[in-house]
This record gives structure tokens, sequence and C-alpha cells, in this order.
């Protein structure tokens, strides 16, 4: 889910110190798209390893005093690099661990290792169960991977022997790079292949990062450009270690499958006499500070004054006149109800056309590739459609698939966790976009807090206008990779309606995506949104430059993708079993549906269209399949009444986490007009 990255060379490379800083800033910049909540840098010098790091995207740090200490140990006064110099870095999204501790940050350190890490591992805490002679020092699950790592390298005393032991046991992705106290070692492992290496033609130089792009990059910078001429990019395949020898470069791969040979024979490193001290240069104030409590990490009980509108709420919706094929109610917007109670949505539906397997081999063949490089994006939610594409794609379709996460910060933990049990098993490479996550999350509170003062629901799909430029990224990542096309899994069957409804805006059938508008329908709808900003100058604030490109992501660029499920058939029977089965992939423990579980805000935007509308999202879904011929009436209505539920702990996560009361919002909520009579 991070970035890391790093430079080694032999003196006679004579990289200067200008230069190998303009190296690491360079590597630092552009890996901080992969991870802005903190950054660090280790150095493995002669005599220490010496390291710093911050709760501060990577483009701060490297203006502190702490990150130039560390090149002051790397380099003498006259400029040369000191032999056996290799310096390593991070750029941080968090995952396990809140950045504010500051051992949770990275580089971790544990049994005389020094560890970078991109990626999860789902399974820490069984593995902590499994091994309990290790000593947990953090809540980072990098540390678990280097704890084992020295465990087995200790009992058996082959280092590739102890990785192959680690990664066998391990769930999820770790790409890592780590520095021995006791080896003049950088030991370079990945098993789903994010990681690329740039070598010079005579091996006395190597810089790493977690994607190609930001190697090509780097390396066509003008600064930089002459002296790295000769750099050749390679991919360090998923399933494989690289260990480079710090004293030579010499470099030695192996494979990560248990017993497997390394393509270099063996190898032997001889242990240090005197184990290397390692130095935290880091500012003391954070190695020191203890936060409280941290946004978005619970525990969440509700206070016991809260008081639970749903009851009231269910109790006055199961009067409403609903569809007599579908469960849509009177409340859903521009609905009509012919002589036999059918909804106009029920009589106006076209059934999906799908194309089939023998189209999509069709339409895949000309970007399939045979050299063994990524042939296909698909964007990664962590969701189960998307999850269920990665898979298809990989194991059915035979195609070799890149996943790109664009992080907004409203991907929940759960949902990482999944990107990475499918990335991990299947080898996939992970391209993270990540956004400020602290400047999204404030746009959202003030959208939120200015939509509390003046309901309506037109304006709640405001809520997740930070979200959208992930068709932006996607068309990017594409472009960057020489993809070329995104596959998306969008269930068609999610088609709501009633957002673009309640702005106004009169159904349209038969579209080919679930967003997709007319050119008058988008100029209504902008209309709708400034009406809107007028009447509630609160909506005036810096989110509106998010807003409006989100608009423009969603509605105006062009889209160069294709959906699987225009090619085959969503079947909510077929996916979540093969998930659940084969990749151990995560339900929520707050709501029985596989849907909307890793998006932190469904929780809190279904509840207020419940509440006031007397319908969510379940419905319309739900609804959807009953046309198809799917469900029949009676299942949806039993699946929509446990669905609807209100799913407080992800509520209250979603408030935490933006910054506004939890017990005010809901008691706002419950507090608006409604469009049904109160019971």
């Amino acid at each position: 889910m991070c970035g890391i990255f790093g430079v080694t060379a032999k003196p006679e490379a004579d990289f200067s110190r200008s230069f190998t800083e303009q190296l690491m800033r360079g590597l630092f910049k552009l890996s901080e798209s992969r991870g802005k909540e903190a950054a660090g840098i280790a150095l493995h010098a002669p005599d220490a390893i010496y390291l710093a790091k911050y709760a501060l995207p990577a483009s701060k740090v490297i203006d502190r005093a702490e990150y130039r200490q560390v090149f002051n140990r790397a380099f003498s006064t006259n400029g040369g690099p000191k032999p056996a110099t290799c310096i390593i870095g991070h750029s941080r999204l968090v995952t396990n661990g809140g950045h504010q501790v500051h051992a949770n940050n990275q580089p971790a350190v544990t049994s005389g290792m020094v560890g970078i890490h991109n990626g999860i591992i789902t399974n820490v805490d069984h593995l902590w169960a499994e091994y309990p002679a290790l000593d947990r020092q953090t809540d980072l699950d990098t540390e678990v991977l280097l704890s084992l790592i020295r465990q087995f390298y200790g009992q058996t005393g082959d280092l590739v022997q102890g990785i192959q032991s680690t990664f066998d046991r391990i769930e999820g992705v770790a790409s890592t790079a780590i520095l021995f106290t006791d080896l003049n070692l950088l030991a370079l492992i990945t098993n789903n292949g994010s990681l690329y290496l740039g070598s010079d033609s005579g091996g006395g130089a190597h810089v790493f990062a977690s994607e190609r792009h930001i190697l090509e990059v780097l390396f066509s910078e003008n600064k930089l450009r002459d002296r790295l001429a000769d750099f050749t990019i390679r991919h360090i395949e998923p399933g494989t270690g690289l260990l480079i020898s710090l004293d030579n470069l010499d470099t030695h791969t192996f494979t990560l499958q248990a017993n497997g040979q390394g393509q270099n024979g063996t190898v032997s490193f001889q242990p240090l006499t005197v184990p290397k001290d390692i130095v935290d240069l880091s500012p003391r104030a954070a190695i020191e500070h203890v936060p409280q409590r941290i946004p978005g990490e619970g525990p969440y009980v509700l206070a016991p004054s809260f008081v639970d509108e749903y009851p009231h709420s269910k109790e006055a919706i199961a009067h409403l006149r609903r569809c007599t094929r579908c469960v849509l109610p009177e409340t859903m917007p521009f609905i009509e109800f012919d002589d036999d109670g059918v909804c106009n949505y029920c009589r106006d539906y076209r059934p999906i056309d799908y194309k089939g397997l023998d189209a999509l081999a069709e339409m895949l063949k000309p970007y399939r590739k045979t050299d063994g490089s990524p042939d296909c994006l698909v964007p990664l939610s962590g969701g189960r459609d998307s999850s269920y594409v990665l898979h298809f794609l990989k194991t059915v379709v035979g195609m070799n698939p890149l996943s790109y996460t664009y992080d907004w910060g409203m991907v929940t933990d759960l949902a990482r966790r999944n990107q990475m049990r499918l990335c991990g098993k299947l080898g996939v490479e992970h391209i993270l976009v990540s956004a400020n996550l602290a400047r999204k999350r404030a746009n959202i509170r003030k959208n939120v807090s200015a939509w509390l003062k003046q309901p309506d629901l037109g304006m709640v799909p405001l809520f997740m206008a930070g979200d959208k430029q992930h068709l932006y990224y996607a068309n990017k990542v594409a472009r960057e990779t020489q993809t070329r096309m995104a596959i998306f899994g969008e269930n068609l069957l999610e088609t709501t309606r009633f957002k673009s409804g309640f702005c106004g805006l009169a159904p349209k059938y038969g579209t080919s995506t679930t967003y997709a508008l007319s050119l008058a329908d988008k100029f209504r709808m902008a209309w709708y949104y400034g009406v809107r900003y007028l009447k509630n100058p609160a909506y005036l604030n810096s989110s509106m430059l998010d807003t409006i490109g989100a608009y423009i992501s969603y509605y105006v660029i062009s889209h160069n993708q294709i959906n699987l499920f225009q090619y085959i058939q969503w079947d909510e029977d077929q996916i979540v079993p093969v998930l659940i089965d084969e990749y151990n992939w995560e339900t929520a423990p707050d709501t029985t549906t596989t849907w909307r579980i890793g998006d932190g805000t469904a929780s809190f935007y279904n509840y207020i269209y419940y509440t006031i509308a007397g319908l969510t999202e379940n419905d319309t879904f739900r609804s959807n399949q009953v046309r198809e011929g799917v469900i029949d009436r009676d299942t949806a209505i039993r699946l929509v009444d446990v669905e609807n539920q209100p799913r407080y702990e992800s509520m209250q996560w979603y408030c935490d986490v933006i910054g506004i009361d939890f017990y005010d919002a809901v008691r706002r909520i419950n507090a608006a007009s409604r469009l049904y009579p109160r019971s």
C-alpha cells in the first residue's frame, strides 16, 4: 500500500552527496502518491544503521534537519561516499498501527533488522498467536514479518530458507527491503511483484522503487538523466527475493517457494563480528509523543443516552405503498403505479443483454501480451465485485492484470486487507494512488456539516465527490503502465436512479453504465447544485475544486474501460463463495450484506436515505434482481428488511474519521423532514 525505494552504490560509482540527495528527493516525491501520512529514511553505514522517520508527508520530511543528518553520516567532508553505504526510504499510507505512534512508522526496527514494507499481512494476529515467543512491540504487521525471518534464519543458519519459511506462512502482500545489523546486505523481496530495480550496466549502482513508472520518471529528469543513461529497469517478479551484498553489490536471486533454488546458485554471507548499532535520529518530541485516542480506531459503543430512531422509522416505512412486482416504495423519485400496482421502473425496465465469453475474448484479444508484462488494469476497491474481476481475469480468462486503487480517505481497513489477500495469492502487482487523506476528509466534513444545516437528499452525493477522481486516475495509470485498458466490475444491477432523481432528473433505462446521464441532465444537475450552493453558503468551501474535478471525472472525461459484467452475468451465489473460500475474503461484522462493506461512506448515506426517504441502495438493488428473475419479491423483501438495518459502528467510524460528532449528526438526520408520515 505504501511506497518503498532506495539507492545503493559502490564507491567507484562516484555518487556524490548532492547527486544521491537528488535521487532520494526524487524517489520521496514520486513515491508520495502511494501514501502521504508518514515517511522515513534509513542508512546502512560502516559504523551503524541510522534512521529518521516522521508522521509527515515525504515532501515535508526531505526538508527536515534530521533527514539531512542521515546524509551527514553517509558522506565524508570531501563529498565522496563512504564504503558500503545503502539508503532506503518509505512513504506511508497507514494501515496497521496509527502514524501518531513513532514506533508504528517506518522504517520498522526489530530483531536486529531495519525494514520497509509495502502491503498488508492479513493474518498478522494469527501469526503472533502461533509464535508466542516472539516479542511484539508495535501494531505494525511489518514487525511480525521481520521477527519471523530472524527466527527462522536463527534456527537454520540459512537466510534464504528463513525468508522462504516466513513467506510460506504469511497471507496478504509483502514487498519489502531489509537491512541487517549483522550482515552487510540488502534484501529485496516481493510476493506480488510490486518492486522494480534499476541497475547500471557495470553493476556499480542500484535504485529500486515500488513502480516501474517511478523509476522511468526519475531516470528521465534533466538533472539525473546523463548519470543514469545506462541504467536498465528490471521487474522483480512475484514470488522472488534478491539479496544484494553491500560489500561489492553482487546479487543473488531466489524464489520464495519453500526449498526453491536460487537462480545464482547457493550463497552464504559472513556475519559481522560486531553487529552495528541502530541509531534513531528522529526528533525526540516524535519519539516520546504518546497520542490520545486516535480518530477512527474505536472501540465503538453506543452511549446509554443514544435514542435509536430506527424502530419508529421502520414501523412508519412498513406502511408505505410498494410496487407489487418489485420492492420500491412510493417515496422513490418519479415512481408511478398502474392499476395492478406495478411501478413504471418495472414496466420500463430493459433486461441486461450479456455479451458472453466469446465477445469478451474478442474484446481482450488486442490487449493480450505474450511477454508476461501486465496487459490490463483492474481498479480494485477491495469490494466483492472488483475482487471477483481480478480473480476472473487472472484465473479464468488468463490475462495478466495489474491492480490499482485510488484511496480518497474512505477506503476501509477491511477493503485494504481484501485487496492484499487477492494480490498476494494471485501474485498481482498493486499500484496505489493516495490522495491527501487529511484534506479529503476535511472536505467531506465541510460538506456533511453544510448538509446537516439544511438537509437535502439531492445533495447527499456531494459526500462522495472526492472518490470520483478514481476514473481519471484509472486512465492515467493505464497510460503510465502501458496496459491501455481498464476493466471494471460495475454491477449494472446496482443502478440506483434515486440519487439523481432527488436532484429532479427523471430516470433513463437501458444505459450501459450506472452513472450515464444525457447532456441535458448533466446541465440540470449542475444547475440543481448551483442553486443549493447559493441557498446554503456553507457549501462554498475549499471542497469546491474537488467537487468540480469529481463532476468532470465522472461525467465529462472519456473512460477507456470495459465492464466485465456487461459480458458475464453477475451472480452473487457464485461470486461470494469464490472470494471467501479461495481468498479468505473478509466480510463486515455489522451487516449480512457483502455490498459496499469496503466503502466508509455507505453506512452513513444509506441511513440518511432510509430515515428521510424510506429506501436505500438495497431497495433498488434487490428490485433490479427481481426484474432480472434472479430472486423473487418475497426474498427481496426479506433481504431488504435485514440489510437496511443501521450500521451504527460503521457510521461512528465515518463520523470519527471526518471529524464530526456522531450523536449530533444522527440527531439532526432524525429531526429532518421526511417523505412519509412519522409513526
